[in-house]
């Protein structure tokens, strides 16, 4: 390849000497570099002259098959300057649907605003995304054990809350302890069987009540609006009731308790182990970090 850019180097600037001084070489270094060229392929591609330098017919049609290869490299080197210098080009990033919308948007906003040559492409799914399968730069997983071959930089904590409206409380028994749960309208998830079976931790206490009720989603945000609209207890996570609980409009049940659900657990951004990692993709995995784990932040409170 050397030999080819020097060739067209060559051609380009009219001499060896020319070419020489253009890029730091000696003339006799150049002409090496399109004898060896020309000595590869077999042909002559250079007629030289005391005064000038002319194409074979041949040397005309390696200049433009040259010129296209070594257009190429330095589109291919521009590129490659794109993940070294300057944050800038696409980011794909997965996460769970309800932690889409009520953590990571405002982030997101945030982070175009801040960093305006780079683009984000968002994958909104509860399913477990494969970031090597399916081309994801990024993917945030609840989970309290992150898989390996993978980076796992730990972003907030997510917990599922009893909830219940003051309305219904107030025409209901109270509920001081988790069996109290079983005279009262659950509203479940109903994604897996054991979802009508609550489990709640407090220390070396366990206890599994087994629930019941008229209503059973699995959308955060509907079952929020179920308790709110008094149809019953609920469980939501701690990000989705945040407003409604500082309203007023829900209270929260039983707090002295750890609801256990598979559908709670450490957020986590996950990336590949690789040795490099692009501008783009770092820019974004730090404002993640600092704004989502931030000390202080109402996302890294208790809920």
């Amino acid at each position: 390849m050397h030999e080819l850019v020097a060739f067209v180097r060559v051609v380009e600037s009219g001499s060896f000497s020319a070419a020489a001084r253009r890029h730091g070489q000696t003339p006799s270094a150049v002409s090496r570099q399109v004898a060896r060229l020309e000595q590869a392929m077999g042909v002559c591609l250079l007629q030289r002259t005391t005064r000038q330098l002319r194409l074979t017919e041949a040397g005309l049609e390696v200049l433009e098959r040259g010129r296209e290869m070594v257009a190429a490299a330095q589109a291919s080197l521009q590129v490659a300057e794109g993940h070294v210098g300057t944050p800038k080009g696409l980011v794909r990033i997965s996460a769970p649907k309800a932690f889409s919308r009520h953590v990571l948007q405002p982030a997101l906003l945030d982070f175009l605003q801040r960093f305006p040559e780079v683009d984000v492409h968002m994958l909104v799914v509860d399913r477990s995304v494969d970031p090597l399968r399916e081309g994801v730069d990024l993917v945030i997983r609840l989970t309290d054990d992150p898989p390996q071959g993978m980076v796992a930089r730990a972003l907030m904590p997510v917990r599922q809350l009893v909830l219940a409206s003051p309305t219904y409380l107030s025409s209901h028994p109270p509920v001081s302890a988790p069996e109290d749960l079983m005279a009262h309208s659950c509203l479940a998830i109903g994604e897996q069987e054991r979802d009508s079976r609550w489990r709640f931790v407090r220390g070396d206490d366990e206890v599994e009540v087994a629930v019941a009720g008229r209503y059973t989603v699995n959308h955060s945000e509907m079952r929020l609006a179920a308790v709110e609209a008094g149809l019953g207890v609920g469980c939501v996570p701690d990000f989705v009731a945040e407003d409604a609980l500082k309203a007023g409009r829900v209270v929260r049940l039983l707090p002295e308790w750890a609801f256990d659900t598979n559908y709670q657990g450490l957020a986590h951004l996950l990336y590949s182990a690789s040795r490099y990692t692009a501008p783009k993709v770092r820019a974004l995995i730090d404002h993640l970090v600092a704004t989502l784990s931030r000390p202080g932040s109402r996302r890294g409170e208790p809920g």
